[in-house]
Order: C-alpha cells, then structure tokens, then sequence
C-alpha cells in the first residue's frame, strides 16, 4: 500500500457514526443507471404481523422458469452495521452475485437500528430463511441448495440464522458464506483481536465506528452476550453448516473471522477461511473487474461446487508461502 493512498484512507477513517449522514452516503447507490436493466422481482415475507421486503434476482431466463428443479439459491443479507445499506443500495452488488454464481439471489430488507434494535433486524432475516426454506418463497425449491451468505453485520446475521437454525431445528442450512463478518461484541481496547488495535484506525472501518455500530444495534448492553448479536459468544458450534469465511487483510474484523472458522472446525464442522490480500472492509461491494472481487467469487463458487479439494489446495500452498 502507497503512501499517497495511506495518507487517503487516514483522511477518510475519522469520527464517530452520523446515521443520517451515512444513510444519506449509502443511497448514492440508488443513482446506478443499470438497474432498472437487471432480472429481478419484488415480494415479501411475514414476520409476525410485518411485511419483510424481499429482492429476488435471477442470473438469466431459465433461473426465472416456475418448477425449476435444478434451481439453486442464495439467501442474502446485507451489511452496513445493521443501521445502513437495504436492498437497493446493494441492488447492483446481488445482480452481479446472481450473474457470478448462476444462483437465484433473495436479498432481504431488513429493519434497521436505532429505530429498530435487536432482535428485530435478526427476526425479520429468521422469517424470511423460515418462509424460504419451507418452500413459501419458491415452492419447487430443494432446501439443500439453499445457502445462506452475508457481508460485514450482514454476516453476522447469516451466522446467526444458521445458529438459530440448528438450535430450533426449524430448518436445516446446508452451507454459508461470511463475508468479513462481525461475529464479536467488542471494539474497545479490550477486545481480545490484534486486529481491532493494528487495522482499527486509518482503514475506513474503524474501532471507534464499529463500537459506535454495535451500541446502535443493542437493545441493552446484556445483548452483547447473546449468541444471536455476537456469534462468538456461542460456546458450542458444533452441527453448523458447512462454511466458508472470508476476511480483508487490512479490516479491524479480520481476527474475529478466522477465530470463528478456527472454532468451526475445532467443533468438526467443515470450515474454509481466508484471508484476502491487501483488502479492506467493504471490498466486496466494488465492482466486478476489481481483483479481490473477482478472487472473492472464485472461492465462493468452488466451494458452492464443493470442491473443498482445491479450495484446501490453496490454503496449504499459502500456509507453506507464509512459513516459507
């Protein structure tokens, strides 16, 4: 990394969280002249007695044909520290996962904090993988190829539906996908991750706004040691889905990723994690032709393929570069 674009990223990671303002930042997406272009469909789910928004998109023609047995889905939720972002920012960012994959991708509108904390974000994202791995969504859909995936608090909102999956039994995930998640509950100098002290100033993503994020989610400070809100503080991770994890080199949450894919498999659960060199927090929202993209989807494609044989191939190259 340049001086010139340390000196940029130091520039730009300062303060503390303005919510509006960010929101405000965050719906300069909607201004994409692509979209209205994109395969796509509109429904909703209920959560109780809310409608939850849904965005379904479909990677071509045959991915939108009724009584497709073939189909195979990913069940997205999106990041922006549970009080930013919705569907339509991330409107280009599941086209473009759909068109990757060659999967039918649900990206779910979740309520946001401060006007709507814990649990009600995580309930509405619980409703919507309910109803779709019942078939209330996609009648004709196999719940084994369903994968639940999601970047950033989105992540950890993945991370915990599966648990909440495997605690009630209501339906079983196959495999997920966390994207740089937030799996811990704290950002201050307490907490146990080099990473929060080494990438937590000067990288966009801060400790400071990540501390900022998790008070903004929390209903009340007891909420930090529930599973549900912190993934980590789940003491058994064992019957999970199998998993893969991918961190940013340079991101605060970069240590709380790996520790929970090292904690996965530590419980037997099948478990990839890697790191993506160079990265900060938020890559995976830039643009196709961009490298770590574009590396991002080839480990996200292998192993929707299960080819863990490769994807183990890499990892043990890299372990042998590193020590090398």
């Amino acid at each position: 990394m340049t001086r010139a674009v340390r000196a940029l990223l130091q520039a730009l990671s300062y303060g503390n969280i303005d919510v509006e303002s960010a929101r405000r930042i965050a719906d300069l997406k909607k201004l994409d002249p692509m979209r209205k272009k994109k395969k796509k469909l509109d429904t909703e789910v209920y959560n109780g007695d809310y409608k939850v928004p849904i965005r379904l998109y479909f990677a071509d023609e045959k991915s939108m044909e009724t009584g497709n047995p073939d189909l195979s889905v990913i069940l997205f939720f999106h990041g922006g520290g549970w009080t930013t972002e919705s569907v339509e920012t991330y409107d280009r960012v599941c086209a473009r996962m759909a068109q990757s994959t060659g999967r039918l991708v649900v990206s779910v509108e979740y309520r946001l904090a401060p006007e709507h904390r814990f649990p009600t974000g995580f309930e509405d994202c619980y409703a919507a993988a309910r109803a779709l791995f019942a078939g209330e969504i996609l009648p004709d859909i196999d719940p084994d190829r369903i994968t639940v995936m999601g970047d950033s608090a989105g992540g950890n909102l993945a991370a915990a539906v599966c648990l909440r999956a495997r605690d009630t039994g209501d339906f079983t995930p196959k495999r997920q996908v966390l994207i740089y998640p937030a799996l811990n509950s704290c950002y201050t100098e307490e907490s146990p991750y080099e990473s929060v002290r080494t990438n937590g100033t000067g990288y966009l993503l801060t400790s400071v706004k990540m501390e900022d994020y998790v008070t903004l989610y929390e209903r009340t400070p007891e909420d930090r040691a529930n599973p549900y809100f912190a993934p980590l503080m789940e003491k058994d991770l064992s019957g999970l889905p199998d998993t893969l994890i991918l961190t940013a080199e340079y991101d605060p949450l970069r240590d709380e990723g790996e520790e929970y894919g090292r904690r996965l498999g530590e419980a037997g659960c099948n478990v990839h994690t890697e790191r993506i060199r160079g990265a900060l927090h938020g890559y995976f929202a830039l643009g196709i032709s961009h490298l770590h993209v574009q590396e991002s989807f080839d480990l996200i494609n292998r192993f929707l393929h299960g080819d863990w044989r490769e994807i183990h191939e890499r990892e043990e190259k890299a372990s042998v570069e590193k020590t090398g």
